[in-house]
């Protein structure tokens, strides 16, 4: 069988499985998109209704477990890596820390329909230190709802769908060369956002030893740490004389802030994003001294500079 429709029927639960547990581990793929064909494939008896659910129940444990753990035992370290490797937004870590700190162990069921924190979500979660017994419990949850809302869609649809898939069969490998397009469009597209946004946090950083000979020249910065109430609480380091500021409330504290002095804003997260999204704030508010520090709380420490 050589068709896409006979390879579907055929592999249908593998790929269900693999297509699933990859994207759980954080690749480009369209797990979406293939368990909704697998809810229109089991209601025309193609495909097992329990068993893609189990499997995809199964990927998502083992997915998410795998970055929960990591989460769980190398904390920040494994936060910064998902987002270099991801073609998500770098908010990803902003934004999970803030579904985590608002919605606890529910937010991992939120967090399924949320590209960009649904990969994150997980190792947050063990960074955070939630128990393995909770985790896995909403785990469970969160991967059956996701799993039951896909392949109810799938059978919704499922005329239109058997329809695409049987057009598909009789084009042969065309099909095949049209889905892997569309496969390298998907990424491409991922690719180009995450390269927008990227454009729209460009601006001069400070190195952590500029920021240090301010500081020892009597130069008296104002520096601001951005990061979340979350991300404190994975890592309550900060430095000597900084001020606590979240990104939210950046504009509202404004008028609070010398203008005649350096101002520099530190996170924790890739590319600085969260420093450089406030310091980019402050300047359409009118402060012309503001920088973002390079490498941010990671690279102060990893210079030995003294931390609180």
């Amino acid at each position: 069988m050589h068709d896409p429709l006979a390879l579907l029927i055929e592999h249908g639960l593998l790929l269900v499985f693999s297509v699933t547990f990859a994207a759980r581990l954080g690749a480009p793929v369209p797990a979406a998109p293939m368990m909704v064909v697998a809810g229109a494939m089991a209601v025309a008896d193609q495909l097992s209704w329990p068993a893609a659910m189990l499997l995809s129940i199964l990927a998502n444990l083992l997915g998410d477990g795998v970055w929960f753990w990591a989460g769980r035992h190398h904390g920040r370290r494994v936060l910064r890596l998902l987002c270099r490797i991801s073609m998500s937004p770098d908010s990803c870590v902003r934004q999970s820390e803030a579904f985590l700190g608002r919605w606890g162990g529910a937010s991992l069921i939120a967090a399924k329909f949320v590209p960009g924190i649904s990969v994150v979500a997980p190792p947050m979660a063990g960074a955070l230190g939630m128990s393995t017994f909770r985790f896995v419990g909403y785990e469970t949850l969160a991967a059956a709802i996701w799993t039951g809302v896909m392949l109810g869609m799938g059978a919704l649809f499922a005329t239109q769908i058997q329809q695409l898939l049987d057009a598909l069969s009789t084009t042969g490998f065309v099909a095949l060369a049209v889905l892997v397009l569309v496969a390298a469009g998907y990424v491409g597209f991922r690719y180009w956002r995450r390269r927008k946004f990227l454009r729209t946090v460009e601006m001069p950083r400070i190195s952590v030893a500029e920021l240090q000979a301010l500081m020892d020249g009597g130069h008296e910065p104002v520096v601001i740490d951005v990061r979340s109430d979350a991300a404190h609480s994975v890592d309550r380091q900060r430095l000597p004389g900084s001020i606590v500021i979240a990104l939210s409330d950046i504009k509202n504290h404004a008028k609070e802030l010398r203008r005649d002095r350096h101002i520099v804003l530190y996170c924790n997260c890739p590319n600085e994003a969260s420093a450089a999204s406030g310091a980019l704030l402050l300047v359409e508010l009118g402060f012309d001294r503001v920088r973002p520090l390079a490498g941010g709380l990671d690279a102060w420490i990893d210079a030995g500079y003294r931390v609180l």
